[in-house]
């Protein structure tokens, strides 16, 4: 759906400039959903670490913004060389931003890009027990392998479309402008 307002937030893609807003957001995942976003338990000093590497990672990252704060994230990210048809998709959604369907809306919005790049199969990795991560991507008719303690969801996403790449190309037009509001103005001019 283009240029969402869900919630009271906008979905939109992310910049590698906002990769302390990134960084905030996964820092202020609990204990629980940390957990489940990197199938362990996590350190602050883990999270700025990996969030610092978001540009060398060469992934996609689409957010979701409520009064310029990220409250939820979906990366993608291509597993393997550049003419790869795999690539890997993670979440992250703040407590109390679950179950409210943000989830399913990043997941569609990482599932159009991966298709609109001619990925042929996205990947999810989850913990057996993360039944939230499962249900989306049920949704999206995955596949969902079961194996020592972890579950593998498989999409595979249909060949892009004039349509899909208009849409994305409407969402990063109308994203951008977002951003532009969300930038922080200066009382002070800046000598």
């Amino acid at each position: 759906m283009p240029e969402s307002h869900l919630w009271g937030g906008t979905i939109r893609k992310m910049w590698l400039s906002e990769a302390d807003k990134f960084r905030d957001h996964l820092l202020r995942l609990d204990r629980d959903s940390r957990r489940m976003r990197f199938g362990m338990a996590v350190s602050d000093a883990f999270i700025i670490d990996y969030a610092s590497r978001l540009g060398e990672m060469k992934c996609l990252v689409y957010g979701f913004f409520v009064e310029g704060e990220l409250r939820a994230a979906a990366e993608m990210r291509q597993i393997g060389d550049a003419w790869s048809a795999d690539a890997e998709g993670a979440f992250s959604v703040e407590h109390d931003y679950q179950n409210r369907g943000v989830g399913t809306e990043l997941l569609g919005r990482i599932i159009r890009a991966a298709r609109n790049r001619g990925i042929q199969r996205l990947y999810m990795n989850c913990l057996a027990e993360n039944h939230k991560m499962q249900r989306i991507c049920r949704k999206y008719e995955a596949e969902l392998l079961f194996d020592h303690g972890e579950v593998v969801g498989r999409v595979l996403p249909a060949l892009p479309t004039y349509i899909s790449l208009w849409e994305e190309a409407v969402d990063d037009t109308s994203g951008f402008v977002m951003a532009m509001i969300d930038l922080p103005v200066h009382s002070e001019p800046v000598a």
